[in-house]
């Protein structure tokens, strides 16, 4: 490839010139505003004005109302929800971020991820499934929600789901994640596509809020950058206490046990289980014996709660930019990673290799965790790689050569193509042996081993188990393992190497031991005898130290060999491991049975060894100190009587008697004391004493074993001391002048800092109290509160603390709950979140509720009143029979059959106290995913009694039976008598709109009364009363227990169904009402009385409303009546002809007319023109009058003017 030329900066021309210009451009500003004030002078003080305005509303549109800040000091991790339609990167996007902040890969995603991700930051990340159970839980303890969008598809339902849900429950901080944007080809429609789904979620979340964008995947992961960037941007967000989370204590669990004793499951499998959860506690404090609301489960009263420590604790407070490797914490239990934790229910084991610092000495606590992460084979393995001979000499027996005579079923792991998994097939010995003749290349005898370890790993007994932990650690503390780095390793000895060496001394002498050999030959963990030993232990010594170092190696390697250094194990050769079984049973003695076997032999121990020494440069040291040596020849010594003993033992039975070794021989040999004179050097000569001057206190030394150094130091460290005989105290002048120095420079540091808070309170005085504003006050009032919280109980110790105040947020906190159902554990699953929300005094009871609803506009049907409808309030799920009402303008609360289309109306349920303000959202069901918008309801609590009366409208039909003019007897509307006392004085009305009133019940028939009515009733007339009836509301409150549910179908919860629903699925048609249906409407003809007026009334009325005085006209007499003529038949031809003639006459006339008519209207037009054309004349004449009248007006002016100058 074509390397490219790399970029140069200029650093002169114009280009660097304008560079330079730009950078100073700050200073030219204010150097223009001093020369030119007027330029930046206020030009409008109304546009100042109204800019001010501007600026001050929208710095006091940022305010919130201050709360007291209830934060502890060391906060719970932050909850980060991972919400997003399936298949669209939520698992992935975790495992960056983890990968991002902790350098580890996890990978299925079960559970709360709990990791450090800064020096006082810790995240926990949960998945969120497609679940709206699961949607709706997280929703209410998410403080950040990471909503994934795929660009390529755009928005989908669940997206808006959780909006809505987020908006109910307190609106967490909201980041947009778009995913899949490497499938866009084309640049223009991936920046479209971009700002389109920017803008729409901005209108959903708030305006500018934050969109990130994942452009594409490298590996099946996201790019680092990205997630890198992403990472920050959560690690500086700040969260605004939500109201919900604040007044309540939560858990969000991360760990399950069941407690339940195994007997009593046993005998009865579906009994109630005892059940600890552990989690960090957020919210408030949470006081023990508490109620809890376990959401998907129910209500329960806490056993037990206690505090562990932290999991997954901060790193410690140093002054440091960045965590080391071993601070990148990674706790998530529920996905089998995390720390050792230790509880009275079970311990959790986890300990990576790239996180275990094998350069830190063991500990007690840990022993046996280490001693297990060290164990590569098991006891099983181990003994089927191991051989026995009987006798010395005699040949070795291998485990395959004793046959199994058992005939009992053995295994054979095989690999199934067609179902993709590892079979464990059953094995009989007449097919094993088969199969071992087919077999032509046959299992080595590793893979064997290798089976065997891992079948019966969980068979381990205990107290092989325990002989293991404690050969493994005495193997650690005797230098075996784990390997140390000779650099730390002298720091070791020096600072810890006393108190492991103490348990081997009975007596002064031997707490004599120096470091200075150990230094000059370099041990980590064995004391040895200054140079003396027989060839064959430096040998074991030199290998020994060659298998330390390969240790040290293995240790920097990767963790991919540790895994592989079982299978080298199981390699190693015959004598290697015997070798090794040889050393670990000498450091097993060595820690056990080291106060009895230094005592056996002592005098011919020392002697032996005093006699090696005078072969050699003899050691003055011990010469002059006496038997300092005996504690170091113990090693050596042991080393050699086991060896000696293996030698004497045959194949274990039998032993050699031999009568030296006996205490009787030892008890005469020679005295350690007596020793033949040294003739090998001549002390007389100078060059001998040269060579041993260095030895002794008045030689030189190095730096730091120097006498003078010693005793400065020793005077440093024992400066005071107390004269026991007198009892006068020496103190050391130094340091007295060194504490007095000290002292000095605090008082002084304290006095100059009192003076700067002196000072800086002044001038907060001097110039904060002018621009002080009552928002600044209460701020300032919160802030000093949350100081005096924090310090109340700040030097009490957690115990006490607990006591008095509960267990405070940021705890990680173990409950104990009893009895829960078993299907909670039967059926647990871990990708489903379990809440825990602790209940106020109040909130466990069960009462009515007022709320206001609103149906969600998306929601495509209306709801129906007594429907069952499942509910999201508080922490509880739950499943009620809600009644919707309307507040008439009098204050009566109307029941409604449906809620209104695009207003908010009242609903009343039978439900859990909840306190007022509280939001909540309804759905209509919770089982699988539905193709349309889910939420169907959003509102709010207003009530918790029973106050409001909701009525129904009902209507009593009554119909006439007698009239008096405008009395009435009605009958049909009532029963009985009693029930028309009750409505006296009621209001009725009639149909055609005619008011009345009950009066009084009659005697016959039973429930006809008399009433008046405002007009003459008829006997057509249906009347009608119109009454209020209450309506009570259904009791009924049905949690919601998905989590009981099997694991696969715990989205698949279903409650009572609406009456709809059962209709359809008992397949029940509706029976109309025979009234309600239409029917052709047949109206009689009614015939009207003729209207009759008073006279009186007739003589007020005017003429036009009179009735006219007209007769009838009778019948003509006949006498009177005209005959009818009949004409001749010639008669009736000219008649015929008249009629002709006369129509033709007729015809020509209108004709004519007609004509005539459009001439005139000719000559109408015409003369209209001319009209106007001579009005047009006459205009332009009076112009032309008018323009000279007035030439002729403005010379006379001018004249009369002229005129009047001449004359002055």
């Amino acid at each position: 490839t074509k390397r490219r030329k790399q970029h140069q900066q200029k650093h002169s021309g114009p280009k660097a010139e304008k560079k330079k210009a730009k950078k100073q451009r700050g200073s030219a500003e204010e150097d223009e505003r001093k020369r030119n004030p007027k330029a930046f002078a206020v030009q409008s003080a109304t546009r100042m004005a109204k800019t001010f305005h501007r600026a001050q509303d929208i710095k006091t549109r940022k305010h919130h109302i201050p709360l007291v800040d209830r934060t502890p000091l060391k906060p719970p991790p932050i909850v980060i929800v991972v919400v997003g339609p399936p298949k669209v990167g939520k698992s992935t996007l975790i495992r960056c971020l983890i990968k991002n902040f902790t350098r580890q890969k996890l990978g299925d995603i079960c559970g709360p991820v709990t990791i450090v991700s800064g020096k006082k930051h810790r995240l926990t990340f949960v998945e969120c499934n497609n679940d709206i159970n699961t949607m709706i839980d997280l929703a209410k303890v998410a403080d950040l929600v990471l909503m994934l969008i795929d660009a390529s598809f755009g928005f989908e339902m669940e997206t808006f789901e959780f909006l809505n849900i987020c908006q109910v429950h307190g609106f967490p901080r909201i980041m947009g994640v778009l995913t899949h944007l490497d499938s866009f080809k084309n640049n223009k429609t991936l920046r479209k596509t971009k700002k389109n789904l920017k803008h729409r979620f901005w209108t959903e979340v708030y305006q500018g809020a934050k969109l990130f964008y994942l452009s594409g995947m490298v590996y099946g992961e996201y790019q680092t950058q990205e997630v890198k960037n992403l990472g920050r941007f959560i690690s500086v967000m700040k969260f605004r206490p939500l109201v919900w989370q604040t007044s309540h204590p939560y858990v969000l669990v991360d760990r399950m046990e069941d407690l339940t004793d195994p007997d009593k499951i046993r005998t009865d499998p579906k009994c109630d289980r005892t059940v600890s959860l552990y989690g960090y506690l957020r919210g408030t404090h949470l006081k023990n014996k508490g109620q809890v609301h376990i959401a998907g489960v129910g209500d329960f009263q806490v056993s037990d709660v206690n505090f562990l420590p932290d999991p997954c604790p901060l790193p410690d407070a140093q002054k440091k930019r960045a965590l080391n490797e071993k601070e990148r914490l990674l706790y998530a239990p529920m996905a089998g990673v995390g720390g050792v934790v230790y509880d009275k229910d079970a311990v959790y084991i986890d300990l990576p290799a790239s996180h275990v610092n094998q350069q830190q000495e063991v500990r007690p606590t840990t022993e046996l965790v280490q001693s297990l992460i060290d164990t590569h084979a098991t006891l099983d393995a181990k003994m089927a790689a191991s051989k026995v001979s009987l006798f010395s000499g005699s040949a070795t027996l291998d485990p395959t050569d004793i046959s199994d005579e058992q005939e009992g079923l053995r295994e054979k792991s095989v690999w199934d193509p067609k179902t993709q998994r590892e079979r464990r097939k059953v094995l009989f010995t007449e097919e094993e042996e088969d199969e071992e003749d087919e077999d032509a290349s046959g299992s080595s005898d590793d893979e064997a081993d290798e089976s065997v370890e891992e079948e019966d790993q969980n068979e381990d007994d205990l107290s092989t188990f325990l002989k293991e932990a404690r050969l493994e650690s005495t193997k650690a503390t005797a230098g075996g393992g784990p390997p140390v780095k000779k650099q730390k390793l002298e720091e070791k000895e020096g600072e810890g190497g006393e108190t492991e060496e103490l348990a081997f001394a009975d007596s002064e002498d031997e707490l004599e031991n120096s470091s200075e050999e150990s230094e000059s030959e370099g041990e980590a963990g064995r004391a040895r005898d200054s140079g003396h030993c027989s060839e064959e232990e430096e040998e074991e010594e030199e290998s020994d130290d060659e298998e330390e170092e390969d240790d040290d190696e293995d240790s920097e390697d990767e963790s991919m060999e540790e895994e592989g250094s079982a299978a080298d194990d199981m390699a190693k050769s015959e004598s290697e491991e015997e070798a090794e079984q040889g050393m670990c049973m000498i450091r097993f003695s060595l820690n056990s049975c080291s106060d009895l076997l230094w005592k056996e032999g002592l005098q011919q121990k020392a002697s032996e060894a005093f006699l090696r020494q005078q072969e050699a440069a003899p050691n003055l040291r011990k010469l002059v100190y006496g038997s300092g040596i005996l504690r170091l020849q113990l090693h050596v010594h042991t080393h050699l009587q086991y060896s000696e003993e293996e030698e004497e033992e045959l194949g274990g039975l039998f032993r050699v008697s031999r009568p030296q070794k006996s205490k009787k021989f030892q008890a005469n040999a020679r005295d350690c004391s007596r020793f033949n004179p040294d003739s090998s050097h001549n002390w007389d000569l100078e060059e001998m004493l040269n060579s041993i001057r260095d030895c002794f206190v008045t030689g030189k030394w190095e730096e730091g074993q120097d006498a003078a150094t010693l005793l400065k130091e020793d005077e440093e460290l024992y400066g005071d001391f107390e004269d026991l005989e007198t009892g006068e105290i020496h103190k050391d002048q130094t340091g007295q002048q060194d504490e007095a120095e000290v002292d000095d420079e605090e008082v002084q540091k304290n006095k100059r800092l009192e003076k700067k808070r002196r000072l800086k309170e002044r001038f907060d005085a001097e110039y904060d109290d002018g621009d002080a504003t009552y928002f600044d006050d209460l701020k300032e009032e919160m802030q000093k509160q949350a100081e005096l919280n924090r310090a109340e109980f700040e030097d009490v110790d957690d115990e006490t603390r607990v006591q008095y105040e509960g267990f405070r947020p940021g705890m990680y906190v173990r409950l104990e709950i009893s009895p829960l159902p078993c299907e909670f554990v039967t059926n647990f699953d871990p990708h489903y979140p379990v809440v825990l929300g602790g209940l106020g005094s109040n909130e466990g009871n069960v009462g009515y509720l007022q709320m206001r609803l609103k149906k969600h506009r998306w929601y495509e049907r209306i709801l129906k009143t007594r429907d069952p409808l499942i509910l999201s309030l508080g922490w509880r799920r739950f499943q009620t029979i809600p009644l919707y009402h309307i507040e008439d303008h009098n204050g009566r609360h109307r029941l409604l059959k449906y809620t209104p289309q695009h207003m908010h109306c009242g609903a009343s349920i039978w439900g859990p106290i909840t306190p007022q303000g509280t939001g909540f959202l309804a759905v209509q069901s919770v089982a699988g995913t539905k193709v349309n918008f889910r939420i169907a309801a959003t509102g709010v609590i207003l009530d918790l009694d029973k106050s409001v009366t909701i009525v129904k409208k009902l209507k009593l039909i009554g119909y006439p039976y007698k009239i008096f003019k405008n009395t009435c007897f009605i009958k049909g509307m009532f029963s009985t008598v009693l029930e028309v006392a009750k409505f006296e004085g009621a209001s009725v009305r009639t149909v055609s709109g005619i008011r009345g009133q009950i009066k009084k019940a009659l005697s016959t028939p039973p429930g006809a009364y008399r009433a008046t009515f405002e007009d003459r009733l008829l006997m057509s007339d249906i009347v009608f009363l119109r009454s209020w009836y209450p309506v009570s509301v259904p009791q009924l409150y049905n949690p919601v227990t998905s989590l009981l549910l099997p694991v696969g179908q715990k989205d698949s919860w279903s409650g009572m169904r609406t009456l709809g629903q059962l209709k359809h699925d008992l397949g029940i048609r509706n029976k109309p009402n025979t009234d309600s249906l239409y029917k052709p409407i047949s109206r009689a003809q009614r015939h009207f009385n003729p209207l009759h007026i008073p006279n009186e009334l007739q003589k007020a009325l005017p003429f036009k409303s009179k009735p006219k005085q007209q007769q009838r006209k009778g019948k003509t007499p006949k006498d009177l009546q005209r005959p009818s003529v009949i004409r001749e038949p010639h008669e009736r031809k000219v008649m015929a002809l008249l009629h002709a003639l006369s129509t033709v006459k007729n015809y020509k006339r209108n004709k004519a007319h007609t004509l005539q008519h459009a001439k005139h209207k000719g000559f109408l037009q015409q003369k209209k023109k001319e009209e106007e054309a001579k009005l047009k004349r006459q205009k332009e004449a009076q112009k032309k009058l008018y323009r000279v009248m007035g030439q002729l007006d403005k010379k006379k002016q001018r004249s009369s003017l002229k005129g009047a100058s001449q004359d002055d």
